[in-house]
């Protein structure tokens, strides 16, 4: 008896599967213009990510062609010409404006900022390496460290030490994070946070007894102490 039940009621919910299959197919023909036109729009969607995709993919590939000669001025310390070009080779700057989508951009935005930096225009170097990001576990905590550079020579102490903190906190390495570390220190001296400043000769002190930093972390956090 159970058994004629449960088949009785397999054949109902196939007969109601099939009506809804039915009404559903009779729906879409009644309704063809706002399927056809969805399906449209979802094709359009997706054709435009993967076309915008390749034409970033090929931009870039020019851009970096474009921009060796600019990385070679720079690395040569030919600053002016690496930032705006030589008339036949196209700059940082350029590079920029002519290609702004790409990666290559992106990291034309880091060199524009060092090179403005060391030339000693410093609005113009915060301008250009706030706009840089990477992932890089050594690029990115550079690029926050030189922002600090530039606000401690422009006596903004607040924006430097907070540029330092994210570089030593960003992805911490015993190559690089100790000579961050120092410079957020001093900047907290600068602003006479001497507890901040002594969190990170703390974190030399501590963390990195092997860097070059860490004798200097403990003549800086002694002499705080002493004066305390």
């Amino acid at each position: 008896m159970a058994k004629k039940e449960e088949n009785k009621s397999v054949l109902e919910n196939q007969e109601v599967l099939q009506e809804k299959v039915v009404g559903f197919e009779q729906w879409i023909e009644h309704n063809s213009t706002i399927v056809f036109g969805i399906l449209g729009a979802i094709l359009l969607v997706v054709g435009g990510y993967f076309g915008f995709q390749f034409y970033t993919d090929s931009q870039n590939e020019v851009a970096q062609k474009e921009m060796f000669q600019a990385v070679h001025y720079f690395e040569g310390d030919s600053l002016n010409l690496a930032l705006n070009g030589d008339g036949n080779n196209l700059g940082f700057i350029n590079i920029i404006d002519e290609y702004s989508m790409t990666e290559a951009a992106n990291l034309a935005h880091y060199y524009a900022g060092v090179s403005y930096l060391k030339q000693g225009n410093f609005d113009a170097a915060i301008l250009y390496l706030k706009d840089f990001s990477s992932s890089d576990l050594l690029v990115q905590p550079r690029a926050y460290s030189l922002l600090g550079d530039a606000h401690m020579e422009l006596q903004q102490y607040e924006e430097a030490a907070s540029y330092y903190h994210k570089a030593s906190t960003y992805q911490p390495n015993k190559f690089f994070t100790p000579t961050y570390l120092l410079k957020e220190a001093l900047a907290y001296e600068k602003l006479n946070q001497n507890e901040k400043a002594i969190e990170a000769y703390d974190r030399i002190i501590n963390e990195y007894t092997e860097s070059a930093e860490y004798q200097n972390a403990r003549k800086y956090k002694a002499r705080l102490q002493s004066n305390s």
